[in-house]
């Protein structure tokens, strides 16, 4: 069963929420056809330094909460536990932009769809001559031993957001702000219990807590924690916390000795009365003092909002370059017939690819790929690809980061953009090895996979290693058979591997017995491929 929620549809609830929270707050305007809120007065940061932040919605007040003077410029909100899209993203970094600010500063959570999305975001617009930096907050510290995936961003990301808006409101730079406040993240640590689930919006409860159990170290999505405790008293519970919290034996403690200055944020991660919240702050709390207007911030003044402007136009995008190359014809109808084989095998792995996903994800990873199917088959009867590779390759990027979702949509965005830079000079087969190098060198940048992890990105990496020998004299379409039956290879052997990154880096390696799904679908588009090249050859 469901749990009840008091919404107008799921699809629409974060829209609905965001409308709200901008109907409500003088300061905050929404930038039109994009799930993003920016400050009012946007046009009078001239000369200051952008502070933008986001992520999944559902973990109200933040983000949307903290913008406003001496916090954040403005913010990108996701679907429900979702990352945000690119070109939203992108959106909101080139309307700051345009109002005169000096540059911008994305602040993102530690988790790998919101690297990704961000990560891309940044990559389009520094291509665009836009200044633009990057911090990623990882404040967890829940885990004794670190995954590689690190330490997941939790709570200490509004602190970070009320720092960097002080800098930026007195004046300091992109640099600056970008070295104190990666300071500030490395002395942060966050802990979080839970007495019940959360659920999303249309969904079940994502976990079952019994009545006298507490989940100690929980994830904000309701990833699972370090260990379940029994009831306890207030105190006894805030003891266990701060003693797993400062212990020097958990690797991602908080280094406090006595005497330390220190910053304490009681926060509520959406199932607290401010009664139960009162009681586990209990004694003073300190805070930060700068001057913010931020709506979630304490004591800010009630102001009349009847008849304000509440929508601000989205920003132009940049002219498009006309497409060059001269190939057409023969080239462009292949591409075609290689597409439209591409869709219909991922459609048809759509049930296979999400039973795999159960195992270690919410077993969506076929429903993902089926959409990117959907979406290039009804972007192909829109009329021919663009002729040119790296055009064909940025376009598929543009969809795919659009109507995929998930990290597996921001993977394969960052894929294809990178991709597609090798392929502006040349398009022999030196070329595309080169591109299939540059795509990889993108994924694990922002994806901070690597080869053995357990990810797509296994299969990918096999083939391109055996696709190193199309930069050799007298290669020939034999290497895409060996690279694809390597690819095919190391997704059967993800069987067998630890996960590394992603989300399947939390779960048990026991209860993964299966080939990752990622790995799968990346090895079937490649066979994909093949085989519509060797019916063309023959």
């Amino acid at each position: 069963m469901t749990s009840k929620k008091l919404v107008n549809s799921v699809a629409g609830c974060a829209d609905d929420a965001l409308a709200g929270l901008v109907a409500c707050n003088p300061n905050l305007q929404l930038l039109q056809g994009h799930r993003v809120a920016l400050r009012s007065d946007l046009d009078s940061l001239k000369g200051q330094v952008a502070l933008l932040s986001g992520g999944g919605s559902g973990h109200e007040p933040a983000h949307a909460g903290f913008i406003g003077k001496g916090m954040l410029t403005g913010v990108i909100a996701g679907a429900v536990f979702t990352s945000p899209a690119v070109g939203s993203i992108l959106a909101a970094i080139r309307a700051v932009a345009q109002a005169g600010t000096v540059g911008t500063l994305l602040i993102v959570k530690n988790y790998t769809g919101d690297r990704l999305n961000f990560g891309l975001a940044r990559e389009q617009a520094r291509a665009e001559g836009i200044p633009v930096e990057m911090v990623v907050i990882g404040d967890d510290s829940a885990f004794t031993v670190l995954k590689k995936a690190g330490r997941r961003g939790l709570c200490g990301t509004v602190l970070i957001h009320k720092v960097a808006g002080a800098l930026a409101e007195a004046g300091a730079g992109l640099e600056e702000i970008t070295d104190r406040v990666s300071e500030v993240a490395k002395a942060m640590g966050t802990l979080g219990v839970s007495l019940s689930s959360c659920s999303v919006p249309g969904s079940k409860p994502t976990f079952e807590l019994s009545a006298d159990e507490v989940e100690l170290g929980l994830g904000i999505h309701g990833e699972a924690g370090v260990h379940r405790i029994k009831m306890a008293t207030a105190d006894e519970i805030v003891a266990l916390m701060l003693d797993h919290m400062t212990s020097s034996s958990n690797v991602s403690h908080v280094p406090v000795q006595s005497g330390s200055s220190v910053v304490l944020m009681v926060n509520n991660l959406g199932g607290l009365s401010f009664l139960e919240l009162g009681i586990i702050a209990d004694a003073a709390v300190r805070s930060l003092d700068a001057e913010t207007t931020a709506s979630a911030w304490p004591n800010v003044a009630k102001v009349l909002v009847t008849g304000r402007k509440r929508c601000r136009a989205a920003p132009a995008k940049p002219l498009e370059a006309p497409d060059s190359t001269a190939a057409g014809g023969a080239a462009s109808k292949q591409m075609v017939l290689v597409l439209e084989r591409v869709c219909a095998t991922l459609l048809g792995l759509e049930e296979r690819l999400n039973a795999l996903d159960r195992a270690a994800g919410d077993g969506d990873c076929g429903t993902t790929h089926s959409c990117a199917a959907r979406a290039i088959q009804g972007w192909l009867k829109e009329g021919p690809p663009p002729a040119s590779p790296a055009q064909l390759l940025s376009k598929l990027s543009l969809l795919l980061l659009e109507k995929m979702g998930g990290s597996s949509g921001a993977l394969y965005g960052l894929f294809l953009t990178a991709a597609a830079q090798p392929l502006k000079a040349k398009t022999d087969l030196p070329a595309w090895s080169a591109a299939m190098d540059a795509g990889l060198e993108a994924m694990q940048k922002y994806g901070k996979a690597a080869p053995g992890d357990r990810t797509m990105l296994d299969s990918l990496w096999a083939a391109a290693q055996e696709l190193q020998a199309w930069k050799s004299p007298g290669a020939n379409l034999q290497i895409l058979i060996k690279a694809v039956k390597s690819a095919e290879a190391a997704a059967e052997a993800t069987r067998n591997m630890e996960a590394g990154a992603g989300r399947a880096s939390y779960i048990s390696s026991a209860r993964l017995d299966q080939p990752d799904p990622g790995a799968v679908a990346a090895a079937a588009i490649l066979r994909a491929i093949l085989e519509v090249l060797q019916s063309q050859d023959a």
